[in-house]
């Protein structure tokens, strides 16, 4: 697996619906959302492999220092036994993940899927499922650490969507990620230096031990659960536990999580097969590759 990190190394290592109303892909005219823009990168420019190691490499560090809050619910040096942890068990929540929100006249309405916040040159990127936001209209707020209505790391705006052409002509489920671009702080400071962030984790193979956060829609707080991200296809995986309905899509899937802030490498989003599969006790998510890399690299580069 490539992990990348703006704020790190490049490390190399071997080798149902759940979003908006679970009715299915939205039908768009390209448009997107109001106030955000959305844009396409197309599955051909995935050939241009120099370019997204150019574009990783000379994006540089927007020289903030991340600050790291928030702690899942395990134990240090514990091995997690998946069939220990059969359904997903609520918690306060960490502060790199969070809940996305529909927004009017700067208030949060409808709560409808889950983003994680990952390292970016500019600190102002988070990741979901393609299906959370591709072709939704209106205004869009991003909730990091959400919990009992709580707002621990202020709420974001949405300006800009980033999913892939292959994504948005034909909701192909190994295309089901989307980069959200936030608006920094009143005071000109971007989410990263408020919350930290988790590492993009690209090539991941199956069989990872991962730690997956989701906020139902049905609930207040998020869930957690500890176990395999199986190889369900040579392009998705597979994770297995209750308790992940409506509103946990786009949810990260967490390999080498520091228990001490709760961060770690994200490998995929709930989506991809089944928009994140169809019961709420068997997740999906698309394998990160080479057209994830571009549409980061896109997402980077603002353009």
């Amino acid at each position: 697996m490539v992990t990348i990190g703006y704020r790190g190394a490049i490390r190399y290592r071997g080798g149902g619906t759940r979003g908006a109303d679970d009715r299915g892909p939205v039908v768009s005219d390209g448009r997107g959302l109001s106030g955000a823009r959305v844009t396409r990168v197309s599955a051909a420019l995935c050939a241009v492999g120099g370019v997204v190691a150019l574009l990783l490499l000379s994006a540089g560090s927007a020289g903030s220092t991340n600050r790291a809050h928030g702690k899942l619910p395990t134990e240090s040096g514990v091995p997690v036994d998946q069939s220990a942890v059969a359904t997903g068990e609520s918690f306060d929540g960490v502060a790199a993940v969070g809940a996305l929100f529909t927004e009017a006249n700067g208030k949060l309405g409808t709560h409808f899927c889950t983003a994680s916040v990952v390292n970016s040159a500019a600190g102002d990127l988070a990741l979901t499922a393609a299906h959370c936001v591709y072709g939704r209209t209106g205004a869009m707020a991003f909730v990091p650490g959400y919990t009992q209505g709580q707002t621990p790391y202020g709420v974001w705006q949405v300006t800009r969507v980033y999913t892939d052409s292959a994504w948005d002509s034909a909701q192909d489920p190994d295309h089901d990620v989307a980069f959200l671009k936030l608006a920094d702080a009143s005071d000109g400071v971007p989410i990263e230096n408020v919350t930290g962030a988790e590492t993009l984790g690209m090539g991941s193979p199956a069989g990872e031990l991962v730690q997956v956060i989701g906020y139902p829609d049905d609930a207040d707080q998020p869930v957690w659960c500890a176990g395999t991200a199986k190889g369900f296809s040579a392009t998705q995986l597979e994770f297995d536990c209750g308790g992940y309905p409506v509103g946990t899509s786009g949810g990260p899937f967490l390999a080498d999580v520091d228990e001490s802030t709760g961060q770690g490498t994200v490998i995929g989003v709930i989506g991809g097969y089944q928009q994140g599969g169809d019961t709420s006790a068997v997740s999906y998510a698309a394998s990160f590759g080479t057209a994830v890399a571009m549409l980061y690299a896109q997402a980077q580069a603002g353009s």
